[in-house]
């Protein structure tokens, strides 16, 4: 197999821990506990604005996207009947002004793809048509629109097109389960995307940018209803992490759990100071930790509950910065939601006594108050690396979570390219 090829299928099957510093890895309640900012668009979803328009208001989870699924495999299979694109050599980046055969590949491999118009192909030159092209390629596969060929970039354009082509396949199986019968009204998670769409009568009201479950911590999928709000909610923190990041922090930190202002309960519901524990073994596994409402809380200032048997939920959080990531695979299984406050008002629109007014004052007081939803939101997660907008734009996205099997397909071809 190509050396290229394969480092493209294997980056775009296992994309992990890439723009994570060591020092962050090294301490994931930090993750969550950064500066706290004022929300903004994350980068490739925001930055779309300035690349042709590539989505509208029709919802992921929706018959005509069944439909243009289904097109768009009859159109790739054509390309992998006619040999497929060009490898794009990733020798170096390539941006407005570059010249040579790496862009001359580039132009042939964007117009097999239909992101650069055929006539504006026979050149050797990064002009602004490939500019243009190269923008739309980058926003509808998730990668920061900057018109810049780097490693991300580089990998997604030199993924096989019969990859993408298994791709569209696996992922019509999933779309056609999932719209067999939909709600008027529901919020999708699509999980490889870390997107949220919140969905009314077969149209997008808003649309958020997320952060999901790590590799090792994946977010499950879900088919539950939202039936509460917690504003300005304590954080119990989940087992797993006590064990596995709470534990380690304290033994370099003894002071660690004072700092993020978190109190221990044992069995009885009796406080338990930190000195009490043995942190060398795992003595703590046996008692709460409750954090406190406050900014520095991981859950922010709303928390949204649903039934489930991971125990998984969505809420707010302190550390804004991470929606601005590219990989916004960070969580431990639950889903952090850009502009939560405008989620949570759509979710308790039919709620007595929980105007637009009312929930913004929550997010100003302080108060820990829970709502219970009048009429309970349908809610699913979802795993959906390929879809296609009814003007035929085809998206894609990285199979985080190896759920695809690229990951068998990059070992059969292997011995055959």
């Amino acid at each position: 197999m190509h050396s290229a090829v394969r480092t493209a299928i294997l980056s775009f099957v296992l994309p992990v821990a890439i723009g994570v510093t060591a020092a962050a890895a090294e301490d994931p309640i930090q993750q969550v506990l950064q500066s706290r900012q004022s929300e903004w668009s994350d980068g490739f979803d925001a930055a779309a604005s300035s690349a042709p328009a590539i989505r509208g208001d029709i919802p992921t989870l929706s018959p005509d996207i069944v439909g243009a699924v289904e097109h768009a495999i009859m159109q790739y299979t054509d390309i992998v009947a006619q040999g497929g694109w060009p490898m794009v050599p990733p020798e170096q980046k390539l941006r407005v002004g570059a010249r040579g055969p790496a862009v001359a590949a580039l132009r042939q491999r964007l117009i097999v793809s239909g992101d650069l118009d055929a006539q504006f192909g026979a050149s050797d030159a990064f002009d602004t048509y490939v500019d243009a092209a190269v923008k739309r390629f980058q926003a509808r596969h998730g990668i920061p629109v900057d018109g810049v060929i780097g490693e991300s970039t580089f990998a997604a354009l030199n993924v096989p097109a019969a990859v993408r082509l298994n791709q569209l396949s696996t992922n019509l199986t999933r779309l056609k389960m999932a719209t067999q019968s939909l709600p008027q009204r529901f919020i999708m998670v699509n999980i490889p995307a870390a997107q949220v769409e919140a969905v009314e009568n077969g149209i997008v009201d808003s649309r958020h940018t997320a952060i999901v479950g790590k590799v090792d911590r994946p977010s499950p999928l879900v088919n539950s209803k939202i039936h509460e709000i917690n504003f300005n909610p304590f954080w119990t923190v989940p087992a797993s992490i006590i064990k596995k990041d709470l534990i380690p922090q304290m033994q370099k930190n003894p002071n660690y759990i004072t700092d993020y202002k978190m109190r221990i309960y044992d069995q009885q519901g009796a406080e338990l100071q930190p000195g009490q524990i043995n942190w060398n073994s795992d003595e703590a596994t046996k008692y709460m930790f409750r954090q406190d409402p406050g900014d520095f809380n991981s859950m922010g200032n709303v928390k949204i509950n649903f039934a489930s048997p991971e125990g998984v939920y969505m809420h707010d959080t302190p550390g804004k910065l991470l929606f601005n990531s590219e990989f916004r695979f960070e969580s431990s299984g639950c889903v952090r939601i850009q502009g939560v406050r405008d989620l949570v008002k759509w979710i308790l629109r039919d709620t007595p006594e929980w105007d637009p007014a009312t929930i913004d004052q929550m997010f100003v007081n302080g108060q820990r108050v829970d709502a219970k939803v009048a009429k309970p939101v349908q809610l699913y997660w979802v795993y959906i690396t390929a879809w296609a907008n009814i003007d035929g734009v085809v998206h894609f996205r990285n199979d985080i979570y190896g759920l695809d099997g690229l990951d068998q397909y990059a070992q059969q071809v292997g011995t055959q390219l």
